[in-house]
């Protein structure tokens, strides 16, 4: 465990079982409020009417507390009645004229659906605790020679700060004293950790692995480029899409019309039509009931969790209808490069060995002097010699690791350096192999030399490898007539090789989270429904301020927290069935939503015109409500 979590775990208390079920308390109040309902039937059955009015009314307080106290909250701010109060007025409607199971299904649909709401609301906040996890609190702070541990928040801009090997920069700043190399995939999302030395500019949250470093701070706490990261998580999320703005204006619009409509049928045919006032409020009661929204409801949810479930078993994990609806809108989809187009691993793509060198001989002293050092380049140097040698490797006698450059060792008697061309001779290096150098890392590997006895040996080139199954599942997007977009913190030379690899339509080089974001608000610009796929830390923000954000299954805690869409195994080409199941959900929508208007403005014309009473009326709106599940069941299937 991390100190900073030892420290954490020391200051948060445990968590107790009241605030462990906190979180579903409307989840269990609904579920209750289905027991008391079926109870209500079966003792209504039996005869005893008492006993099951007793427990309809718990159903109805139980499951209509939390809809209700947030219906009357909303109306007190905004001034405005809202859907969740005209469920309420329906259902106090059903139990007035005597049907209360009508009226308890009526609020047990409706707490089942701001459960789930409440829930998924719940789970989104998470990523900004996780973000917050890997900024650290405090500095060593360097003052006249002197340590001092301080909290970043009293960083000022021109401070000095010492970072040891391991720790996390606490603090955007420059270099002033010693060469290390850097992880920074919490900010490009790159593998490959990245040399730096005096002057050089590092960022808050990365990781400093090998020599410890002096670093000038030229940024307060707030303005860092990861805070910046947390920032735009936050405000992309607080942003609300088109489409839920257009249904809170038409539920407003549909509640007045409602209760307006309501109202006059409860007054007006008493004096103009000559109606009785038993009959005026019957019908008014009657209109309530056919004119709540139930089957409306019923025609999104039903077939939502549907989409879901399946889509669940195909390896897909899709957040909220919003987002699965949203996919079938898609006009293009961005991609990060490591670990989404691509493995996200360095491997070795070709070797190649002097020829007064024997090749195996050559590889195993190699790996067995990588083998000492934690950098991904050697580890994968190891990997690939261990795969296809079976033989323990060995020791070296000496072992210099010169920090940024490479490695210097003896074994067998002969001194060997491993590392950068510079290292060994840049221009040996670039004229090893008839200059194969340069044609290697045209096509985006990272080479790496090695030297034996002042004589170039070999030659090893790695490359972060583009995934099998990219191409397929680019290509089926391109069928869709979607655009597609690589981003990466890669340089422009690595990023074009891994594009047309790739197949990808347009790709941006050595970006930066914010970058990123700005990309994608031109591409929102341009195709105005866009994706996201990406699997790091630095992709939050992007994959939070996209239409859609696709995490990959294996990335991080923070972007699969982001995302809306999670591809569980890591499958491209699942994306292309994602839209395809949008496709066929949003038809399944559209023909509940018009099948279930259809039928309440049957119902309403003839409750006007006094052929409908009120069983019938029970029977069309808890028909068309039936219907309509039922053909939202129709997703569940292949």
């Amino acid at each position: 465990m991390s100190t900073d979590a030892k420290r954490l775990s020391k200051v948060v208390p445990k968590v107790g079982f009241v605030e462990k079920i906190k979180p579903h308390v409307e989840l269990i109040a609904a579920g209750l409020s289905g027991v008391f309902i079926a109870t209500g039937w079966i003792t209504d059955k039996m005869g005893d009417h008492v006993a099951s009015i007793i427990f309809y009314l718990l159903a109805f307080v139980i499951g209509g507390f939390a809809k209700a106290k947030e219906g009357i909250e909303a109306t007190y701010e905004n001034k405005q009645l809202n859907v969740e109060m005209l469920m309420i007025f329906a259902a106090i409607g059903s139990a007035i004229i005597g049907y209360w199971t009508e009226g308890a299904i009526l609020i047990f649909i409706f707490a089942v659906s701001g459960a789930l709401e409440t829930y998924t609301m719940n789970k989104s906040h998470k990523e900004i605790s996780s973000l917050m996890m890997l900024q650290p609190e405090e500095a060593l702070l360097m003052n006249n020679g002197i340590e001092r541990r301080v909290p970043v928040t009293e960083l000022k801009v021109g401070d000095h700060i010492l970072v040891k090997p391991g720790e996390r920069i606490p603090s955007d700043g420059v270099i002033k004293n010693g060469v290390t190399n850097i992880d920074e995939a919490a900010i490009t999302g790159e593998s490959m950790p990245v040399s730096k030395g005096l002057d050089k500019e590092v960022f808050a949250g990365t990781v400093n692995l090998t020599g410890a470093i002096t670093v000038q701070t030229t940024k307060a706490s707030n303005e860092t480029l990861f805070h910046k990261i947390i920032e735009l998580v936050q405000s992309a999320q607080s942003e609300k899409s088109p489409s839920q703005l257009f249904i809170e204006r038409f539920e407003g619009t549909y509640v007045k019309t409602v209760i307006v409509i309501v109202l006059m049928m409860m007054f007006l045919p008493y004096f103009l039509l000559d109606w009785s006032w038993n009959e005026s409020f019957y019908r008014a009661m009657i209109l309530l009931v056919v004119a709540s929204p139930c089957a409306l409801v019923a025609s999104i949810m039903p077939a939502t969790l549907s989409a879901i479930s399946n889509g669940a078993k195909r390896g897909i994990l899709v957040k909220g209808g919003v987002h699965l609806e949203n996919l079938s809108h898609l006009e293009a989809i961005a991609f990060d490069k490591t670990g989404t187009l691509t493995k996200g691993k360095p491997e070795v793509t070709e070797i190649i060995v002097n020829e007064n060198f024997e090749k195996m001989e050559l590889l195993w002293k190699a790996a067995s002097i990588e083998n000492q050092s934690n950098h991904p380049l050697a580890q994968s140097i190891v990997k690939y010699v261990k795969g296809n040698l079976e033989r323990d490797l060995v020791q070296p006698e000496n072992l210099e690791d010169v920090s940024g450059w490479g490695i210097k060792a003896e074994i067998c008697g002969e001194q060997w350096k491993i590392g950068k061309a510079d290292f060994v001779g840049r221009e040996a290096a670039l004229t090893f192999a008839e200059g194969k150098a340069s044609e290697l890392a045209s096509k985006g590997n990272t080479l790496v030399f090695i030297q034996v006895n002042d004589c170039l040996a070999a030659m090893i080139a790695l490359k972060d490898v583009v995934r099998q199954e990219t191409k397929l599942a680019i290509d089926h997007l391109k069928k869709k007539g979607i655009y597609t977009v690589m981003l990466t913190g890669d340089s422009e030379k690595t990023a074009k090789a891994i594009a047309e690899e790739s197949h990808v339509d347009q790709f941006f080089a050595e970006c930066l989270p914010e970058e990123k974001v700005e990309h994608l608000k031109k591409l929102k610009e341009k195709y105005k429904t866009i994706a996201m796929v990406g699997d790091g830390i630095n992709d939050a923000p992007a994959l939070a301020i996209a239409n859609v954000g696709i995490a990959m299954g294996e990335g991080s805690d923070v972007a699969l927290e982001t995302a809306d869409v999670v591809l569980m195994k890591n499958d491209l080409p699942r994306i292309a069935e994602a839209i395809h199941l949008s496709q066929r959900m949003n038809r399944i929508i559209k023909q509940n939503v018009i099948f279930s208007i259809t039928v309440i403005m049957i119902l309403i014309s003839s409750n006007f015109f006094q052929l409908l009473d009120l069983p019938f009326g029970v029977i069309g709106h808890e028909g068309s409500t039936i219907l309509v599940i039922l053909n939202s069941l129709r997703l569940l299937k292949n």
